[in-house]
């Protein structure tokens, strides 16, 4: 499955320019791809899911056209149709389509979250490292601390993997130690 990462490489080296989307496209990889490791998943199609799941979205599209896109790349590409039903459901609101898998719930888990992992990282001398769960849950409840993240969006995506959001968070932190 090592091929299908190179392929989700090359589909968002040609999708995403902005530097910020991508090293957003490469966090939630990290994270799914730790998410797969843990629960016995392909972390190959974990990270490959990761790496492509907007690949349609920033100041180039249009948010209605969220996941459109991408769908019609990804099956001219030959992804996988689990990979390409996450993709979709990750932001079900704007697709109707709904997380029903382990994958579906993994992406719908690490996307929100690692944007505002990403924020945190910023405001903290270490970045990532010595980072602890109970001043990320902190940063977490302050709805104002990176407002535009979902937080509602996490926890349908934490429950839907069976999991607690300590938890959940440990293992991201875990996961981006050594994320630049």
């Amino acid at each position: 499955m090592e091929e299908l990462r190179k392929k989700a490489e090359e589909v968002l080296e040609t999708y995403v320019k902005d530097p910020y989307h991508l090293t957003h496209a490469r966090m939630v990889a990290k994270a799914m791809e730790a998410v797969a490791e843990r629960d016995g998943k392909d972390p190959d199609m974990y990270y490959a899911t990761g790496l492509v799941h907007d690949i349609d979205y920033g100041d180039d599209y249009d948010v209605a056209d969220h996941t459109k896109i991408s769908k019609r790349v990804l099956e001219e590409a030959g992804f996988p149709a689990e990979v390409i039903h996450a993709v979709q459901s990750h932001a079900w609101q704007l697709s109707g389509v709904q997380p029903e898998t382990h994958l579906d719930f993994a992406l719908v888990a690490c996307d929100e979250i690692s944007g505002l992992f990403y924020a945190y990282k910023l405001m903290r001398p270490d970045g990532f490292k010595g980072m602890k769960v109970s001043s990320f849950k902190k940063k977490f409840k302050d709805k104002g601390f990176a407002a535009k993240v979902d937080r509602d969006d996490i926890m349908v995506g934490v429950e839907g993997l069976g999991t607690d959001l300590g938890e959940h968070i440990q293992l991201l932190i875990e996961a981006f130690s050594d994320f630049e």
